[in-house]
């Protein structure tokens, strides 16, 4: 089971500050609660901004894009409901969100929960599955 947020810096950072704070403060922190909440990995992707993402953003019509997307990963979707009922898990998740509140505008930051359908990388469905020469009969 895995986990997505998709985070807007507060309007009082800049892009820097809140990539800085992000990885240097946050990350660690996290790092500090990885047993108590549970978590088997944790990915942040911070935004890279320049001409190449204008250009993408132009031809799609795309809008403005999001200053990062953390991934957090648990073991199953069990493993995560049950983090409710462990008071230590619900006291880092607390301590988390404190700190999420000064650097996350949380109100323009979707979270959601989704399992992961892979389509290609290691692990994938061969290729050859659906290639035309092997559906053609």
């Amino acid at each position: 089971m895995k986990l997505i947020y998709c985070l807007k810096r507060l309007p009082t950072l800049t892009p820097e500050e809140f990539r800085r704070y992000w990885l240097d403060v946050h990350g660690p922190l996290v790092r500090a609660h990885q047993d108590a909440l549970r978590i088997v990995r944790y990915v942040q992707t911070h935004t890279a901004a320049g001409p190449l993402l204008d250009k993408l953003r132009a031809f799609r019509g795309s809008a403005e894009p999001y200053d990062g997307v953390a991934e957090i990963w648990y073991e199953s979707a069990a493993a995560l409901a049950a983090l409710g009922r462990d008071p230590e898990a619900r006291a880092a998740s607390r301590r988390l969100l404190e700190d999420e509140r000064r650097f996350v505008d949380l109100a323009r930051s979707p979270i959601w929960i989704g399992e992961e359908h892979l389509i290609i990388g290691a692990g994938s469905p061969e290729r050859s599955a659906c290639s035309p020469t092997r559906l053609e009969t």
